[in-house]
């Protein structure tokens, strides 16, 4: 699997939009970058997930760069709502029998366990 860096904390004003960079220097041809947050009390949040390119999504959008090792999370407009931890995770993409890409993502349950979920 990938490894993923990212760093340990952004500080940011409210009304500005926020750009989240990650590194994932040894990300595979056929794997996704999802983006996540975690607020505490609370499950991790889905966020978006791509491949290559630009990608945009309801709460923000996904940069790729062209050789993939790099990509960047823009959160527009962001509050103190949007104050959590965010990650940046690099899974495979898996075939369905209908021929669809599914983009397996980790999940993590109350307690600590994680559990593999198809997007």
């Amino acid at each position: 699997d990938a490894k993923t860096t990212q760093p340990s904390s952004m500080d940011c004003a409210e009304e500005e939009d926020v750009t989240l960079p990650c590194n994932h220097s040894t990300v595979s041809g056929n794997e996704y970058i999802h983006w996540y947050r975690h607020n505490p009390n609370q499950s991790p949040q889905y966020i978006i997930h791509g491949l290559r390119g630009t990608v945009n999504g309801s709460m923000a959008s996904l940069q790729i760069a062209s050789d993939r090792k790099f990509s960047t999370l823009v959160l527009p407009q962001v509050t103190l709502r949007d104050a959590a931890v965010y990650y940046c995770i690099v899974r495979e993409a898996h075939w369905d029998r209908q021929g669809c890409t599914c983009a397996v993502s980790l999940l993590w349950e109350e307690g600590g366990t994680q559990q593999g979920e198809q997007s």
